[in-house]
């Protein structure tokens, strides 16, 4: 057995993003804005010398929810057959250590404002490098597993917009990325998301809110947003996810379906 490495993190990534299904498969445009924190008293000031130059980073980081380590994993779209997890992006790896390309927004002191990131709260930050397109970009260049992966175009109707756009603004922060990350590679996989075929349409769940959706040939799109509460759930004092009154206040302002 070698050596046991030991490291010790330089700072810390916050951002709205807590839950680990509310992290991206990989880093895009959907994801909420983060800033990583960097420890005091070590002189990082220094090291962040000429940072504001670069349009990208490099994060590597820890995946500080995963106290285990799977040899095969189900990818999240591709083959519905396991692979082994060196093959793959999976979190859940031997040692819990990830990397992801995020934009640089601005620096200031010792917080990197960043966007675009598939990082939680929380999460430990080991390094930043400069993301180098001559060394680092591979155009067309996948895992054979993905190649045959369909992507799906993701709409809302004018009432899933309204209604996310209400969530947005009353603290459900991270709804709509998730629906576009859930829904844009095999939408309809129950193995893979939570999701149920309803009578007219499927539905998916996130948290203690549903989306109805439609698939017509490539394309995905959102019909409306609604409670995962029944109103009997409702009327209980029990609220363990601490939400029941935007809940209550959402099922006033829209019609909940049938």
């Amino acid at each position: 057995m070698a050596a046991k490495i030991e490291f010790i993190p330089i700072g810390v990534f916050r951002s709205n993003q807590v839950h680990p299904y509310e992290a991206g498969r990989q880093p895009d445009e959907f994801h909420s804005e983060g800033v990583i924190e960097l420890e005091s008293g070590h002189n990082f000031e220094q090291a962040l010398t000429g940072l504001e130059g670069c349009e990208r980073l490099w994060v590597v980081f820890v995946f500080h929810h995963n106290p285990h380590w799977n040899p095969m994993v189900l990818p999240p779209r591709g083959r519905n057959q396991k692979m082994g997890v060196f093959a793959t992006r999976s979190p859940y790896r031997p040692n819990p250590i990830g990397i992801s390309c995020v934009k640089l927004l601005k620096v200031e002191k010792l917080k990197i404002h960043v966007a675009g990131a598939d990082i939680l709260d929380g999460t430990p930050i080991l390094d930043i490098k400069p993301y180098v397109a001559y060394a680092d970009a591979f155009p067309g260049v996948e895992p054979e597993w993905l190649k045959d992966a369909q992507a799906y175009t993701v709409s809302f109707t004018a009432e899933a917009q309204k209604q996310s756009q209400w969530l947005r603004q009353n603290g459900v922060t991270q709804l709509e990325a998730f629906l576009q990350h859930q829904l844009e590679f095999e939408p309809t996989n129950s193995k893979k998301k939570r999701v149920k075929l309803a009578e007219k349409s499927y539905v998916i769940a996130y948290r203690t809110w549903r989306a109805a959706f439609e698939v017509q040939e490539n394309t995905v799109q959102v019909l409306n947003i609604f409670s995962g509460y029944s109103e009997q759930d409702l009327s209980e004092n029990e609220d363990p996810y601490e939400d029941k009154n935007i809940h209550r206040e959402f099922k006033k302002l829209f019609p909940q379906p049938r």
